[in-house]
């Protein structure tokens, strides 16, 4: 295995209470639930941003995790979040040029393991749908307590119902006001199609202060409940 640093995300309370909230909603849905694809609409919505904070969230919490960069045709996460040479990914494994063990990097992040996806192929979906990355995802399975799969966009190619064929569900995240409801429609069916169960989807990149979410909610909420303690005392 590799040794790696990579580059975390500073969070504000919102974003982190955001994360934590999307952790636990995954974990009561069961123990069975250990294999999650990730995937969007389009490029740019952040699937890949989401899928590394989900996965740092859950090694923060005593998880043993596995991030699994499948984007093989437009990776975004080695230069976002790796620091130093990588020498093997994803793509190398499928094609049979190196083993599996070679391939995950032991990040700096207690607990997060990845595999980054490598050269780009000239057949993505191919080596994704073939017995070597199926294999893969069983093995990881029975040795991580929760493996995320970070995926092209299925929008725009099929490469994520093919990951998702291999997984326990799929996580579907969609950019607030930049993706119609029934393009996001299109994408869901394509989705259940693969036979993979569909977890839920992630609103993403909500304009929080424009639209004062977290005013109208919690201000009232807490307001209502804690609104006269000070009186009180």
């Amino acid at each position: 295995m590799q040794t790696i640093e990579v580059n975390t995300t500073v969070m504000d309370f919102r974003t982190e209470e955001a994360f934590k909230t999307l952790r636990s909603n995954i974990e009561f849905l069961g123990d069975d639930i250990k294999t999650i694809c990730v995937t969007s609409c389009t490029p740019n919505e952040g699937k890949s941003s989401i899928s590394f904070d989900l996965a740092c969230s859950f090694a923060q919490n005593g998880k043993k995790v596995l991030l699994v960069d499948a984007d093989l045709r437009r990776s975004v996460m080695r230069q976002r979040h790796k620091k130093g040479k990588v020498k093997l990914g994803l793509s190398n494994y499928l094609v049979g040029k190196t083993t599996l063990d070679e391939c995950i990097c032991v990040t700096d992040v207690d607990n997060l393991y990845l595999i980054f996806s490598g050269p780009v192929p000239p057949n993505p979906s191919e080596l994704l749908g073939n017995a070597r990355f199926k294999d893969l995802i069983t093995d990881m399975r029975a040795s991580f307590d929760m493996v995320i799969v970070d995926t092209a966009p299925l929008g725009s190619v099929i490469d994520a119902a093919v990951v998702a064929k291999c997984c326990d569900g799929a996580m579907l995240v969609i950019e607030s006001g930049a993706i119609s409801y029934r393009y996001a429609r299109r994408v869901k069916e394509q989705l259940e199609m693969s036979g993979c169960r569909l977890l839920g989807c992630v609103l993403n990149k909500v304009d929080i202060q424009g639209k004062k979410y977290y005013g109208k909610y919690y201000g009232k909420y807490y307001g209502k409940y804690y609104g006269n303690y000070e009186k009180s005392e």
